[in-house]
């Protein structure tokens, strides 16, 4: 069973033009891009060539003779004489590219060939990622693709797009949802929390309609990601690698989520780690949000590299590395504790990161004034603050109605309760993550109730 993703409509798009740069979808593992694409080439091409670099490593060959597509075609063939390679009826598809970079190099003269379509599929590991950028430089294009975002699981639980615009719409109007369809959502919402989106759980759930065997395919992935990491990684560096990764949950419980390199093992130093947080990051398993050096656009050079939040970039997978009962506990949203804090910071942190954003915080030295993230409008700062209640936010006024903070007029807070407009403060469903930074692009001014 296939299911809706949005990368669909953009390889629809990316099959409609004319001229088609050869495309490189990027992305974590296992989050569905192999699936993507062989449902995008089913009844569109009538050949599709799979090459996968880790499952048939005598394909590396195929670039010996060079990197012209004449060559690049005819060892093809030599390889797999059952290919069918037609020009301008064919497309080729070369998977688990970062076990081959040097394929790369070739992009160049498919597209200036333009007879056969090419698309490429690369996990985020090693380092090999730096020279596929290098070597097919302007003769390719990006897209970046994540695990299922709630929009996502709403359309695989049968919601169509009606009811995502009419969630937007309540937002754009400043207005209460219907209570029938909040607590749906907010039950959904909790339902995607624990699971995620990993696609082989989310099919999981969809097509049995319960959460049985859901840890358990959440615990072999947190695996498969530890074992990725023993696989591109030698030294010092994979367990450095694995420590971190194994601490983010932990740090994440704890009231200061800022990561402390020196918490992650006796003797830890800064120096010692450095790379290690980038690595988990470029592999798409992990968020980065960096603290600001002060609250004021522009966001970009802002920042103090040395201080940032890690969260995990799928929230189902934070959720399988925490205690058995955590699972049970959030669908029944109590005796969560201190993990509910942080399960509902690490889902809005994906929430926005997923929707195109970087992910930016702000505390202040000498006090406990602090805001989860910021999003920017063309002309506004926006914080956001997440509350696992309804809990008063006086960070948030503070930023607001302080002369110091010139570019902030209003604020978000992301909570379990409804629509509400107070004090320049909207507040708003936690699922409401996902559609903030459509909100902010498409209206620059403040709301008004």
């Amino acid at each position: 069973m296939y299911l809706k993703r949005k990368i669909d409509k953009y390889l629809e798009d990316w099959g409609n033009q004319p001229h088609r740069k050869p495309l490189i979808i990027k992305g974590a593992r296992q989050i569905g891009k192999t699936e993507s694409v062989r449902h995008f080439a089913a009844g569109r091409y009538a050949n599709f060539i799979e090459i996968n670099f880790s499952e048939r490593p005598d394909f590396k060959n195929i670039t010996a003779q060079g990197y012209d597509v004449a060559s690049v075609i005819r060892n093809i063939s030599y390889v797999d004489n059952s290919f069918k390679l037609e020009p301008g009826k064919t497309l080729i598809f070369f998977d688990e590219l970062q076990d081959f970079p040097e394929i790369s190099t070739a992009l160049k003269f498919f597209n200036q060939d333009g007879r056969y379509d090419v698309i490429c599929s690369r996990s985020m590991l090693g380092l090999n990622y730096h020279k596929i950028e290098s070597n097919s430089v302007g003769n390719k294009i990006d897209y970046e693709m994540f695990s299922f975002d709630f929009e996502e699981f709403l359309w695989a639980k049968g919601y169509e797009n009606d009811t995502i615009e009419e969630l937007y719409g309540y937002l754009t109007k400043i207005l209460p949802i219907p209570e029938l369809l909040h607590n749906k959502m907010m039950t959904l919402y909790r339902d995607f929390c624990i699971l995620g989106g990993m696609p082989e759980v989310v099919s999981k759930y969809v097509s049995t309609d319960s959460f049985q065997d859901v840890l358990s395919i959440q615990k072999q992935l947190i695996l498969d990601y530890k074992e990725d990491i023993r696989k591109y990684v030698t030294g010092l560096d994979q367990t450095r690698i694995l420590n971190v990764f194994r601490r983010v949950p932990v740090q994440l419980a704890q009231e200061n989520k800022k990561f402390q390199i020196t918490k992650i093992a006796s003797g830890a130093k800064t120096r010692d780690y450095w790379g290690c947080v980038e690595w988990l990051l470029d592999a798409g398993v992990i968020n980065i949000c960096y603290c600001l050096n002060f609250p004021e656009l522009p966001l970009k050079g802002n920042i103090d590299p040395s201080k940032y939040k890690l969260y995990m970039a799928d929230t189902g997978l934070l959720v399988g590395m925490l205690d058995p009962h955590v699972q049970a506990n959030l669908k029944s949203n109590t005796a969560l504790g201190t993990y509910k804090g942080a399960l509902y910071e690490n889902a809005a942190g994906e929430a926005l990161r997923k929707s195109g954003a970087q992910l930016y915080y702000y505390k202040r030295q000498d006090s406990t004034l602090e805001a989860d993230f910021f999003l920017r409008s063309l002309t506004h700062l926006v914080p956001i603050e997440v509350k696992s209640g309804d809990n008063q936010s006086k960070s948030l006024r503070t930023l607001i109605q302080s002369d110091k903070y010139s570019d902030i007029s209003w604020g978000i807070k992301l909570m379990d309760g409804n629509i509400g407009w107070i004090n320049q403060i909207l507040s708003l469903p936690i699922y409401y993550g996902f559609l903030l930074n459509r909100f902010l692009t498409e209206s620059d001014s403040i709301p008004k109730k």
